[in-house]
């Protein structure tokens, strides 16, 4: 289903669609790719949204900063200083973060309208970013497939291709709390990750370059527990980047019993306990799990490329599964 969800300050109408399968109901808009809602059922079969999300179009113009359930690029998370080498050329980014690039800049693919076109169980939404933007070299084009498998998963695919050498990182930045949009604090959560190291960062939130082993610290969620607070990270999977999604996540809420399961072919997820969320939401109301590669990857070399050259495809792909006990 589609309908009128808003229009831009300069005129341009914003869409919602609604997909809905095996008891899940997701709600996408055009801007930004947003995942507005994801209506599932606890224990007790109650339906329930589970993704901090906006009423109106208005709400997300007037509080884009937590990127509320946005498709994020050209490149998710930090670059360091805003800039970046590639074959010998270095290029300047719009700095949004401090010193540093977050999310793809100013107005990354969180602010820009999408082209949708419905897809059996599913939708495609596709843009071209003209070379440039943001200051990020070559004409990206680039899509998002979002459709409800048999069991009511949902699966994001992400592919793109470009006609000169560039970087790409693209995730979905949906914050979580299985107990129901506007329940109050996530910390009680229960998260595990198949996770046995991550990548520590400075005052800036840039990884420093090393692989830090997490047992016997505060970043060992390789058996479930409470996600708590403080974190802004990234975690370096054990599976490493593959083909096809690999189950590396599972968050639960004890008391509706619903579980969430997130399984990826990317090689790190970023843990946000969202302890700076601002406007109708307070911090720790959701948890966002950031599929990606690494944070700062186009300045190290050591962490798994994000180069993308032209003949090649970007591909990338993140199911999150839901069920309740």
């Amino acid at each position: 289903m589609n309908e009128l969800f808003g229009t831009l300050p300069d005129g341009t109408p914003v869409h919602r669609w609604t997909l809905e399968r095996a008891g899940v109901r997701v709600r996408v808009l055009s801007y930004g790719g947003i995942v507005q809602s994801v209506e599932v059922p606890d224990r007790d079969g109650r339906a329930g949204d589970v993704v901090l999300g906006f009423a109106d179009l208005d709400g997300y113009l007037a509080h884009s900063g937590p990127y509320l359930g946005a498709l994020v690029g050209r490149y998710a998370n930090r670059i360091a200083g805003g800039r970046f080498a590639l074959d010998g050329v270095t290029y300047e980014l719009a700095r949004n973060d401090g010193p540093n690039s977050l999310h793809g800049g100013e107005r990354g693919f969180d602010k820009r309208v999408w082209d949708v076109a419905p897809l059996e169980h599913g939708l495609r939404l596709s843009r071209v970013s003209p070379h440039g933007e943001e200051g990020f070299p070559g004409r990206l084009e680039v899509s998002a497939t979002y459709t409800l498998g048999e069991s009511g998963a949902l699966r994001i695919a992400y592919e793109a291709v470009t006609d000169a050498p560039t970087v790409v990182n693209l995730t979905n930045h949906a914050y979580w709390n299985l107990a129901g949009s506007g329940s109050g604090n996530a910390g009680g959560h229960l998260l595990r990750l198949a996770a046995s190291r991550c990548t520590p960062v400075d005052a800036d939130l840039i990884p420093t370059g090393a692989l830090d082993d997490v047992p016997g610290t505060r970043f060992d969620f390789r058996q479930a527990r409470k996600t708590g607070s403080g974190y802004d990270h990234n975690f370096v999977l054990d599976k490493g980047v593959t083909d096809t999604p690999v189950e590396v996540a599972e968050l639960h809420d004890p008391v509706s019993g619903r579980v969430l399961t997130v399984a990826t072919t990317e090689p790190g997820l970023q843990l946000y306990t969202a302890d700076h969320l601002d406007g109708p939401f307070a911090p720790g109301d959701g948890v966002a799990l950031e599929t990606q590669h690494f944070p700062d990857s186009p300045n190290r070399p050591e962490f798994p490329s994000t180069v993308l050259r032209p003949g090649e495809a970007f591909r990338s792909e993140t199911v999150y599964g839901f069920s309740a006990r």
